[in-house]
C-alpha cells in the first residue's frame, strides 16, 4: 500500500520494491492487512497464506539484497493472487466445490509456477463459482462474493474472487481462468483490466479441467500496463501441456505507448443488442466515437452467427465437463461418501458426486452427458461443433478481410449486456446468468484472445456501477490488442479502485 492508504498497482509495487522505497514484506503485510479489513465483506478469497506469504517476502526480500531486484525476476517481490482452481503444492485446490474442499495439490501449475520464478509472492487463493462453471461467483460452496462497488451486487464470474480482490486493492494482480467470459466478464463488472489470451497462449497444466477446448488462464490487473507485465511472465510452451503453442512470447509492453491512428476497428451488427442496459447502449456508443477521435477508423462488420454463440458453448463446454468431471468418483481422491455395508459401488460413486457437486455442476454434467449419448451425439454435440466452426471462420473473414475489402485490427463489442447485477436476482434463472455471457463466448469457441476495459459506469438504483467494452483480434495478436486497449484507457483515466461499501 502506499502511504496515503491507496493501493498501488502491480508496476507501482514493483517499482517501489526495485527503488528501495519498500520491501517485499511491507507489500505483502499490506496486502494482508487489506484483506483482512475488507475480506470480510467481500468473499474474494477462500484462503489466505499469511505466514506462507510472509516468509515467502522475507526470502525474496534477502534474494534481492544479495542479486538484485532485477536479477531475482520481473516481479520480484509483488503480493498476488490466484484463482481456487489453479495448483498449489500448499494450501488447498478446491475448485469451491464439497467433493475437492480438503483435496491438497502435490503440485503447482505452470503458470504459478513462472509467477513465483519471477519473484512474485502468491498471498491467497480467490472465490469462483464451483469449477468455473458460473457467471457470479454465486455458485461457490464458501458462498458469493461481492462486487466492491456495491456489496449487494454480484462481482461476475467465475473468477468473480480475483476481480474483487483487485477492484477492492486487496491485490494488485490475481490471475483467473476464462473459459466462455470467466476473466473478461468480472472484470467488467468491478471495472479492471481482464485479459483472455489466445488459447495455447498460456500453459493450462495444473488449471483444474472444466472444457479443456476452451479453457484459458489470464491475468485480471487494474491497469493494461500490470496485464501486458503478468503475460509477459506466464506465456511460453509447455511440455507439460501438448496444448500450449510453440511460439515466441513477445513484450507486450513494447507497443503500449503506441498511438492507434490508422488501425481499423470493427464493430460488429451484433453489439448493439435490442436486451442490453442502456448505459451500456451508451457507453459502447461513446466508446466508439472515442476511438475515431483517436484517429482508428472505425468499420461496421457483422459476425453472422454470433447469436449461435450461447447454444454452441452450452453444448460443447458441458460435454467437456462431463468428460472431465467423471473422475470425481469418491475413489480416486476428493469426497467420498459414506456406504452402508450392503450397498454396492454404483452407490457410493453415485452418493459422492450427488453430495460432492452443487446444482449448477451437476446440470450441465447432465446437459454434457446427454449432449453425447448415443443418438443424440450428431443432432446436438457435432452440430455445435459446426456452429463454432462457422463463428471462427466469421472472425477470420472480418480480421483478413472478405470480398476485397480490408481486414480490420480489432473487433470492438460491449464486455456484458448489463451492469452488475443483484446477488440472488438471477440464481434461479440459468438462462439468464448464461445470457450475461453472450458477448464473451465467441472468442473462446474461436481460441481467439480478448481483453475487457472499463469504459464507463452505469447509473443503477443510486449506484455507480462499472460497464466494461471488449477488445478481440486475431490469434497471437495480443501485443497490437493491448496496444489498442493501452490507447483507449488513457484517453478516458477511469477510477478502478472500487470504493467499497
Amino acid at each position: 500500500m502506499s502511504e496515503n492508504g491507496t493501493a498501488l498497482t502491480l508496476r507501482g509495487y514493483r517499482d517501489a520494491i526495485r527503488g528501495g522505497a519498500m520491501s517485499s514484506e511491507d507489500a505483502v503485510r499490506g496486502c494482508l492487512a487489506a484483506i483482512e479489513r475488507l475480506d470480510g465483506t467481500l468473499n474474494a478469497f477462500t484462503q489466505v497464506f499469511g505466514d506462507h506469504a510472509i516468509e515467502d517476502a522475507r526470502a525474496v526480500d534477502a534474494r534481492i539484497r544479495s542479486e538484485g531486484a532485477e536479477r531475482v525476476g520481473s516481479l520480484a517481490g509483488v503480493p498476488v493472487a490466484v484463482k481456487d482452481n489453479i495448483c498449489l503444492s500448499w494450501g488447498r485446490t478446491t475448485c469451491c466445490s464439497r467433493i475437492l474442499e480438503e483435496y491438497e495439490s502435490p503440485f503447482t501449475a505452470t503458470a504459478a509456477q513462472r509467477l513465483l520464478d519471477a519473484g512474485a509472492v502468491i498471498v491467497g487463493k480467490t472465490n469462483l463459482d464451483e469449477f468455473a462453471m458460473g457467471s457470479s461467483t454465486e455458485h461457490s460452496c464458501f458462498g458469493p462474493s461481492r462486487n466492491p462497488w456495491d456489496p449487494e451486487r454480484a462481482p461476475g464470474g467465475s473468477s468473480g474472487g480475483s476481480a474483487a480482490a483487485v477492484a477492492a486493492g486487496m491485490v494488485p494482480m490475481a490471475l483467473g481462468s476464462d473459459t466462455g467470459g470467466s476473466i473478461r466478464q468480472p472484470a467488467a463488472l468491478c471495472g479492471i483490466v481482464g485479459v483472455k489470451p489466445t488459447y495455447g497462449r498460456v500453459s493450462r497444466w495444473g488449471l483444474v479441467a472444466f472444457a479443456s477446448s476452451l479453457d484459458q488462464i489470464g491475468p485480471m490487473t487494474r491497469t493494461v500496463e500490470d496485464a501486458a507485465l503478468t503475460l509477459g511472465v506466464i506465456c511460453g510452451e509447455d511440455a507439460l501441456d501438448s496444448t500450449s503453442a510453440r511460439v515466441e512470447v513477445p513484450d507486450f509492453t513494447a507497443r503500449l505507448e503506441e498511438p492507434i491512428g490508422g488501425l481499423r476497428i470493427g464493430v460488429p451488427a451484433q453489439a448493439r443488442h435490442d436486451e442490453n442496459h442502456p448505459d451500456v447502449t451508451r457507453v459502447f456508443a461513446e466508446t466508439v466515437e472515442r476511438l475515431r477521435s483517436m484517429g482508428a477508423e472505425i468499420v461496421d462488420v457483422d459476425l453472422p452467427h454470433m447469436g449461435a454463440g450461447i447454444a454452441a458453448y452450452y453444448i460443447v463446454a458441458p460435454a467437456e465437463a462431463s468428460s472431465n468431471l467423471a473422475r470425481y468418483d469418491g475413489i480416486r481422491y476428493g469426497r467420498r461418501a459414506k456406504i452402508g455395508r450392503d450397498e454396492d459401488l454404483e452407490t457410493l460413486y453415485s452418493r459422492s458426486r450427488s453430495e460432492g457437486f452443487g446444482g449448477e455442476v451437476r446440470r450441465r454434467i447432465m446437459l454434457g452427458t446427454y449432449a453425447l449419448s448415443s443418438g443424440y451425439y450428431d443432432a446436438y454435440y457435432n452440430t455445435a461443433l459446426k456452429a463454432r466452426r462457422l463463428i471462427k471462420g466469421d472472425f477470420d473473414a472480418v480480421f483478413s478481410g472478405a470480398a476485397g475489402a480490408p481486414g480490420v485490427h480489432a473487433v470492438l463489442l460491449p464486455s456484458t449486456p448489463t451492469p452488475a447485477f443483484r446477488i440472488g436476482e438471477k440464481i434461479d434463472d440459468p438462462l439468464a446468468l448464461y445470457l450475461e455471457d453472450i458477448f464473451t463466448v465467441t472468442a473462446n469457441l474461436a481460441g481467439i484472445p480478448g481483453v475487457s476495459v472499463p469504459a464507463g459506469f452505469a447509473g443503477v438504483d443510486g449506484k455507480r456501477l462499472p460497464v466494461g467494452v471488449q477488445l478481440l483480434c486475431p490469434a497471437f495478436g495480443e501485443v497490437n490488442l493491448l496496444r489498442i486497449a493501452a490507447q483507449l484507457t488513457a484517453s478516458m483515466p477511469l477510477e478502478t479502485l472500487a470504493p467499497v461499501g
